[in-house]
């Protein structure tokens, strides 16, 4: 199994589609980089979601989440990104992403983006 970064989500089919339970993810070593200077952002990264068919993976997701080391992103578009990309591949009842980002510039920024989707037919 591949060791560098990337962008590939793998997933595995829900063990319990049945049941109503929550996939939490704490990533306290998560970094991009300042579009405007270029210098390291640090962030704690806390996915929460309510799968239905599939759930992630997580040496994928760490993987991916390490794929924004050197990427120029402001703290709003990391984040709807992460949120983005797993709602692509994983379509769960709900999923929440927040970038918690440590000061800079004396300024502490928590974004917290949200999805809701469809409810399941029948």
């Amino acid at each position: 199994m591949s060791t560098v970064p990337s962008r590939e989500l793998a997933t595995f089919a829900n063990p319990r589609p049945g049941r109503d339970y929550e996939v939490r993810f704490d990533c306290p070593e998560f970094t991009c980089l300042c579009p405007m200077t270029g210098q390291p952002d640090f962030a704690t990264i806390r996915i929460r979601y309510r799968p239905r068919a599939r759930c992630v993976e997580l040496k994928s997701l760490k993987l991916y989440l390490w794929s924004f080391r050197d990427t120029g992103a402001f703290h709003e578009a990391v984040t709807n990104q992460i949120l983005d990309d797993l709602v692509a591949v994983l379509d769960p009842e709900w999923l929440e992403v927040e970038g918690d980002f440590l000061v800079r510039g004396g300024i502490h920024t928590v974004v917290r983006a949200r999805h809701v989707g469809a409810p399941l037919p029948g």
